[in-house]
């Protein structure tokens, strides 16, 4: 009786083990997505941060089309709000969505802003506005690595998490599965912003 006992402890021992294992590794990935997630904050933030010192660059230039220069602060706006909420909760689906279109609209008008600048020879230019350009190029390349990473990351989360037993685990302490943060729908190329 005595070693049947042992077993039975031994067992639970075992399974306590291997439950805390999987835990561990469940709670490693989404802190790795998470904290892929926060580069993907870093970039956004610096390009945000960019677009404010461009609009001004090329408000002298252009008073009569101020339309386009509050069109594209509107979007910086809303996008660098979208990104205030998102970092609550990195990988939540509706929030990683609303980010995605915030983006995709600032997006657009920056792409008219652009055109608009590709009008005026003296503003294309400007060093400033070059300066400027060639920042937020720079940054959409950042952009699109950091999204990259932080898409593998939620993949390996998601995959860690569904697979059994991990599964049965994950559904008990409430991991949820975690959104990719998509680039533009249908279009997948950095925007132009070159002179």
């Amino acid at each position: 009786m005595a070693s049947f006992l042992y077993f039975l402890l031994a067992l639970i021992v075992l399974i306590g083990v291997f439950l805390a294992v999987i835990y561990n590794r469940l709670i490693a990935s989404r802190n790795a997505f998470k904290n892929a997630f926060s580069q993907i904050d870093v970039q956004l933030t610096r390009r945000y941060d960019l677009i404010p010192n461009l609009v001004e660059s090329v408000k002298a230039y252009l008073k009569h089309e101020n339309e386009t220069l509050l069109e594209v602060t509107r979007a910086r706006n809303l996008a660098a709000g979208e990104l205030k909420t998102a970092a609550g909760a990195p990988g939540d689906a509706t929030l990683m969505q609303h980010l995605t279109q915030a983006n995709n609209a600032l997006n657009s008008s920056l792409g008219r802003l652009m055109l608009v600048v590709e009008a005026y020879p003296d503003l294309k230019a400007n060093q400033n506005i070059m300066q400027f350009s060639e920042e937020l190029a720079s940054t959409e390349n950042r952009i699109a690595f950091a999204r990259q990473a932080y898409n593998d990351e939620v993949m390996r989360y998601n995959t860690l998490s569904q697979i059994f037993p991990n599964n049965l685990v994950a559904g008990v302490f409430g991991f949820q599965p975690a959104a990719l943060l998509e680039a533009e729908s249908g279009k997948r190329d950095v925007p132009k912003v070159q002179f």
